[in-house]
C-alpha cells in the first residue's frame, strides 16, 4: 500500500512526553483530530520516562506561597510571576484530576492512608510526589496507554519532523505575503521509508523537549538534541533564555552508563558528596550543603574536580541513609550495581551533566507562542516558570499544567475553516541528484558539537571561550548547511542541521549575557 504523503488533523504534537501526551490527551478528549508524532521508535521514549525524583505538588505543611518562594529563590528572581502563580494555583488540581484520577497513577504511600512527599533540593517542605524512583517512566506508560484508546488520535513512532510548515514561507501563492505569518503543520520524515510528509494542522503543538545532547556530558536520551527549538527559529518563533542551561550535579560516572541520572532525592534522603580521599566539601560553598539549588552544587563539584585534578567525586548514600536505600531507590541500586557499584554499601562515583533549559520558544499562560498557530509545552517551551534555574521536580508539572492549558485554548478557539489549501504549499524537494551520508562526516560533526560546548559553553564560562566556541560553530554551520542541502534525506542529517542551529542559540545568548545569573554562570 502507497503510503500518504499528505495529511491532514486538527492538532498536530510533535513529542510525545508529559507535555505533549497532556495536550494530545485534552485535546482528544474535546473531540478534535489529533496526530501525534516521535522519532523515536518506542512512543515512551522521552525525556519524562528517565524523570526518576518525581513531581512537585503541595505537601502536609504546605501552602502555594511557600511553593512560589522556592521557585522564585531558585530563578534568582527573574522568573515570571504569571508562570508562577499559574503553576502554584493549578498544579496540584491537575495532579489529582490527571494524574490520579484519569490515569490511575500509583504513587508511593507512607501509609494506606498517606501519600509519601519526598524532599529535594532548593524545596522547603516534602511535596515531592513518587511513584519510588520510576515516576516519570509510569507516568509516560499510562499516558501512551489511555492515548492509544482514542479513535481520534494517530499516533506515528519513528516520524521525525524537519521543519515547520508556515505562510506565506512555504506558500506558492504571492497573495500570500500579505497576511500574518502562520504555523500551519510541518514536514516529516519517515525514518522507515526516507518520504517527508506534509502534515497540515490549523494548531501546531512543539512538545519535542530539550536539548541536552548538543553536550558531551548529559543525562538525556540519545534523541534530545533542541530540534523544536531550532524548528521554532527558523520560522520566526521568539527564543529566549537559551543561556540558561542547567546541569544536573550527578550522572553516573562510567564509561559504559552513558550519563544514568542520580536523582536529586538522593541527596535529600541523606546523601553527601566527597572528593576522592573522603572529604565533605558542600558545607564550603552554601549553608543549605547538600540541598542547595542545583546550579550551586553542579559550580561546587566543577570546581573540586578542577581543584584535585580529578574526573568525578562520590556521593556517600550508604554512610547517611535516612531510608531503606534498596526499596526507596530499586531502580538506581539495580542499575549501579549493573556497573559493580553497590550504593548500600559504598560512595557512587558522580560528574556534572547537561540536564535541562530553563529557555525556549516563548510563550504566554496558555502555551501560545508568538507565531500564529504555533503552541509549545514543556522543555521546548519558555513560560519562564523557571526564570533563571529551575526548581527540582517542577518541570513534570510544567508540562502537565501547560500541555492540558494550550489544549483547552486550542478547543476554545477552534475554527473548522482551514487556513491555507493544501495545493498551494510547496510539497517537499528532494534534490536530482541525493548524495549518500558517510556516517563517519556526521559522528566527527557532532563530536566537535559536543565537545566545543562542554570545553567552552559549560558549566564555567568565560568569554574568550565563547567567542571560540561562536567562531567554530558558525563555521560548522556553513559546512552542515552545505552538506543537508544536498544530502539523501536521513534522520541522522536532519537532527544535526538542528543540533548545530541550537549549539548557536545557546552560545550565542551565553555570550551576550555577561551577568551570572543562575545557571548561567560567567567567570571573565
Amino acid at each position: 500500500m502507497d503510503e500518504k504523503l499528505s495529511l491532514n488533523t486538527d492538532v498536530l504534537v510533535i513529542g510525545c512526553g508529559i507535555g505533549g501526551a497532556s495536550a494530545a490527551l485534552e485535546a482528544a478528549n474535546s473531540g478534535l483530530k489529533v496526530i501525534v508524532i516521535t522519532k523515536n521508535v518506542p512512543l515512551e521514549e522521552s525525556n519524562t520516562y528517565y524523570a526518576q525524583g518525581g513531581i512537585v505538588s503541595l505537601g502536609f505543611d504546605d501552602r502555594p506561597e511557600l511553593l512560589k518562594d522556592d521557585i522564585i529563590s531558585t530563578g534568582d528572581g527573574i522568573n515570571n510571576p504569571e508562570a508562577v502563580d499559574v503553576l502554584t494555583r493549578e498544579g496540584k488540581k491537575v495532579v489529582e484530576e490527571v494524574l490520579m484520577k484519569k490515569l490511575n497513577i500509583p504513587f508511593t504511600r507512607s501509609s494506606p492512608d498517606s501519600l509519601d512527599y519526598a524532599q529535594e533540593a532548593g524545596h522547603s517542605r516534602r511535596r515531592i510526589l513518587h511513584v519510588k524512583d520510576t515516576t516519570g517512566k509510569t507516568i509516560e506508560e499510562r499516558f501512551i496507554r489511555a492515548l492509544q484508546s482514542y479513535s481520534n488520535v494517530t499516533l506515528l513512532n519513528d516520524h521525525t519532523a524537519v521543519d515547520l510548515l508556515t505562510i506565506p514561507h512555504h506558500s506558492k501563492n504571492p497573495i500570500a505575503y500579505y497576511r500574518d505569518t502562520q504555523c500551519i503543520g510541518a514536514y516529516v520524515l519517515n525514518n522507515r521509508s526516507k518520504k517527508v510528509k506534509t502534515i497540515f494542522a490549523p494548531y501546531t503543538v512543539l512538545a519535542s523537549g530539550g536539548c541536552g545532547r548538543v553536550f558531551l556530558y548529559t543525562s538525556n536520551p540519545r534523541e534530545t538534541i533542541g530540534d523544536g527549538y531550532a524548528m521554532a527559529y527558523r520560522a520566526g518563533a521568539k527564543i529566549v533564555n537559551m543561556e540558561y542551561i542547567q546541569f544536573h550535579p550527578t550522572s553516573l560516572f562510567h564509561r559504559d552508563a552513558e550519563g544514568f541520572l542520580i536523582s536529586e532525592t538522593v541527596r535529600g534522603e541523606g546523601g553527601r558528596l566527597k572528593t576522592k580521599d573522603g572529604r565533605t566539601f558542600m558545607e564550603n560553598y552554601n549553608e543549605k550543603k547538600e540541598l542547595a539549588p542545583r546550579d550551586e552544587v553542579a559550580r561546587a563539584i566543577y570546581e573540586e574536580m578542577t581543584h584535585s585534578n580529578s574526573n568525578y567525586v562520590y556521593l556517600d548514600l550508604a554512610s547517611y541513609a535516612q531510608v531503606d536505600v534498596k526499596k526507596r531507590f530499586p531502580n538506581i541500586y539495580k542499575t549501579c550495581l549493573k556497573y559493580d557499584v553497590d550504593i548500600t554499601k559504598e560512595p557512587i562515583p558522580v560528574v556534572p551533566a547537561a540536564h535541562y533549559s530553563c529557555g525556549g520558544v516563548l510563550v504566554n499562560t496558555h502555551g501560545r507562542s508568538s507565531l500564529k498557530g504555533l503552541y509549545a509545552v514543556g522543555e521546548v517551551s519558555c513560560t519562564g516558570l523557571h526564570g533563571a534555574n529551575r526548581l527540582a521536580s517542577t518541570s513534570l508539572l510544567e508540562g502537565l499544567v501547560w500541555g492540558k492549558r494550550a489544549a483547552r485554548n486550542i478547543v476554545s478557539h477552534f475554527n473548522p475553516e482551514k487556513p491555507y489549501k493544501p495545493s498551494e504549499i510547496h510539497e517537499w524537494y528532494y534534490p536530482e541528484k541525493e548524495e549518500e551520508i558517510d556516517p563517519a562526516l556526521i559522528n566527527q560533526d557532532w563530536l566537535s558539537i559536543r565537545s566545543t560546548m562542554w570545553n567552552y559553553t559549560g558549566i564555567i564560562r568565560r568569554k574568550k571561550r565563547l567567542e571560540r566556541a561562536k567562531a567554530d560553530l558558525d563555521y560548522l554551520y556553513h559546512r552542515i548547511e552545505k552538506f543537508y542541502k544536498g544530502a539523501k534525506m536521513d534522520k541522522k542529517i536532519v537532527s544535526l542541521k538542528h543540533g548545530i542551529q541550537v549549539a548557536i542559540l545557546i552560545t550565542n545568548a551565553a555570550l551576550n549575557n555577561t551577568v551570572s545569573r543562575g545557571a548561567h554562570y560567567r567567570k571573565d
